[in-house]
């Protein structure tokens, strides 16, 4: 009989996939269902994309959804899988240090192998201090432990996401700080997102001592060249749910306009 592995385990088995010489491809998901059908097609971990479950459930990101609601759809997605799944929880939906703590002791317990926290104030839109950041880290860090979990905490960087004056040698001296510090701090590995140019991913990798994470969007080098850079991680954030929503809006439009059934049923076996 097949026993589940424990959080830890799979925290484990999370890290190590960072470390093996194949690229860790998570084609982010929203659901159970989603995660069922990447396991069943041999991908080795699950992430989750806060984008994507909001929109799903008829919110905008951002923490608009209610977090109980996210923990929910976060706790099925888990039990729909036996492989390590790694949450996007946005900035941990907490106004201070003692919602952060008992927010993470929630997360905690929907069995995740990983999260995902970012460094933006969903109230302001703006980058939160690198030292309140490194604090954030370090306590979500001593959370996990005191709770005996083995937590993945894949911190990301909004810098090159945010608009900003900076000259894009300046994001990137700004990225590799925080970087820096938040692996100091405990983190994981560190998530960049939206750098794109192939100069400042390399600068990236050889400066940061934890893995680095990618997100795949349109612009960004493909997989084999981000391989040969170092980048041991890449995700799609929502992209999978907007390129299915699109192809399904394209068969929906066929078969309006020809009074067909065939563009769906003929992708049916």
């Amino acid at each position: 009989m097949k026993t589940r592995s424990t959080q830890s385990e799979k925290a484990d088995l999370l890290k190590k996939l960072h470390y093996s010489k194949q690229m860790l491809v998570l084609p982010n998901i929203w659901d159970a269902a989603g995660a069922a059908l990447l396991e069943e097609a041999g991908y080795h971990a699950v992430a989750t994309a806060s984008a994507a479950i909001a929109r799903a459930n008829g919110f905008q990101d951002g923490e608009k959804m209610p977090f109980e609601q996210a923990l929910n759809v976060i706790t099925q997605i888990v039990n729909a899988v036996e492989v390590p799944v790694t949450a996007d929880i946005e900035s941990g939906y907490a106004m201070d240090w003692s919602e952060l703590k008992n927010n993470i002791r929630k997360v905690l317990a929907t069995g995740v192998a990983g999260i995902n926290i970012e460094d933006s104030d969903p109230k302001t839109n703006q980058l939160l201090p690198t030292e309140w950041q490194v604090e954030r880290i370090r306590l979500i860090r001593k959370v996990a432990e005191k709770a005996g979990v083995r937590l993945f905490i894949n911190a990301r960087t909004d810098v090159f996401l945010k608009p900003s004056s900076l000259s894009n040698e300046e994001k990137l001296e700004v990225a590799l700080e925080r970087g820096c510090a938040y692996a100091d701090a405990g983190a994981d590995g560190i998530y960049p997102i939206f750098v794109q140019d192939e100069a400042a991913i390399a600068a990236l990798v050889n400066e940061f001592s934890v893995p680095v994470n990618i997100l795949i969007t349109k612009g960004t080098p493909e997989l084999q060249t981000l391989h040969k850079l170092g980048v041991t991680r890449v995700s799609f954030g929502p992209n999978f749910q907007k390129a299915m929503l699109l192809a399904m809006k394209a068969s929906l439009k066929q078969m309006k306009e020809n009074f067909r059934h065939s563009p769906i049923t003929g992708l049916l076996t």
